[in-house]
């Protein structure tokens, strides 16, 4: 699959950011496979994330990105850094990582 003109993949399930190390090759994953494919940008989660949360969390991260026009990475810290002001322990948003 060609992705290079994608800017950004959410994978917002869970645990969507591990994968399993294979000798010396790395951790292969699905953000191996989209970054291989080309996508620029990748929001995963690092282990099982709630559902309500994470939904909480994607709400604030797009108007963040789309109507304020933060960069991903940006808009994902300030979305985190909101429901920390929200008072949420850092398990229901500090699963989600960018990677570039």
């Amino acid at each position: 699959m060609d992705l290079r003109n994608t800017e950004l993949v959410v994978l917002s399930a869970c645990e969507t950011g591990l994968g399993h190390i294979e000798g010396n090759e790395g951790v292969y994953g699905l953000q191996r496979a989209f970054k291989i494919a080309g996508a620029r940008h990748l929001v995963m989660s690092l282990w099982q994330v709630p559902d309500y949360q994470t939904q909480e969390l994607m709400t604030v991260f797009y108007q963040k990105l789309l109507l304020e026009k933060r960069t991903v990475r940006q808009a994902m810290h300030a979305a985190q850094d909101e429901m920390r002001r929200r008072r949420y322990e850092p398990y229901f948003w500090a699963g989600f990582v960018v990677l570039e």
